[in-house]
């Protein structure tokens, strides 16, 4: 399936700033990386709220959600406007971005400057996912974990099967994908690992990076004490590099 994201032409959105009404509680702004989409040079818009409970949030404060004000985003906007020819692309961030159905504007004020838009998400909201499709360039996608495991990791019943139809819709897209998955040896053993990976080998994901979490802050207290029977690095090491050849790229972040 083919997405064409000028679907909408410049001359609609001559004056991004006049286009009222767009309220997005925005937690925090990276203003240049080149981490969060690759081969780009990004900011990163964070947005406030999320309905997720994974005891390895190491943004805690981001998980509450509250409604925005029309000058969060027009701030952003301002700042945009001064970027523009030095990024290259907006990344939405959270929290879950998707959360906010003023998402598509901001997307689209987002488009009207001339920025390539990216987006990290869990897909907990295909539906609202569905709709951001065209304003799209690359996603990256949050695997909590298996089947099995998904909703005990991310905190939240009857979240799966959202998440699964996210994943067929973006597969089904013209979209850059990454899925990438957060690892913490709470929720994960070396086999788990593999089956995961393995399981999104087999759905068509040619983009998967691995990334160990973070836990120098913890939404859960445990999740920042040390993990005895952890796997040793080399060893977690062996293991992308058996899984290499399943994916067109497998990624390691540590």
């Amino acid at each position: 399936m083919n997405i064409d994201v000028r679907r909408e032409s410049r001359s609609r959105h001559q004056d991004p700033i006049a286009r009222v009404g767009i309220r997005l509680p925005i937690a925090g702004l990276t203003p240049m990386t080149t981490l969060d989409h690759p081969d780009h040079l990004a900011c990163v818009v964070f947005l406030q709220g999320c309905p997720l409970r994974c005891g390895y949030c190491h943004n805690p404060q981001m998980l509450p959600s509250r409604r925005g004000k029309r000058e969060e985003w027009e701030k952003i906007l301002k700042f945009l406007e001064n970027r523009r020819g030095l990024l290259d692309s907006v990344v939405f961030s959270g929290g879950e971005p998707t959360t906010h159905a003023d998402l598509v504007a901001a997307m689209k004020d987002a488009k009207a400057l001339g920025f390539k838009v990216g987006l990290h998400t869990a897909g907990v909201y295909p539906r609202r996912l569905e709709t951001l499709l065209p304003w799209l360039d690359w996603v990256g996608f949050d695997v909590k974990g298996h089947v099995d495991d998904f909703e005990h990791i991310a905190g939240r019943l009857g979240t799966w099967p959202r998440h699964a139809q996210s994943l067929g819709l973006l597969l089904d897209s013209n979209i850059d994908l990454e899925c990438r998955t957060t690892i913490h040896w709470r929720d994960f053993d070396l086999k788990a690992v593999e089956r995961l990976a393995l399981s999104l080998a087999d759905c068509g994901v040619r983009r998967y990076a691995l990334q160990l979490a973070r836990t120098e802050q913890c939404l859960a207290s445990a999740y920042a004490e040390p993990v005895v029977d952890a796997p040793l690095p080399e060893e977690l090491a062996r293991l992308v590099k058996r899984l290499a050849p399943r994916f067109d790229q497998l990624t390691l972040r540590e």
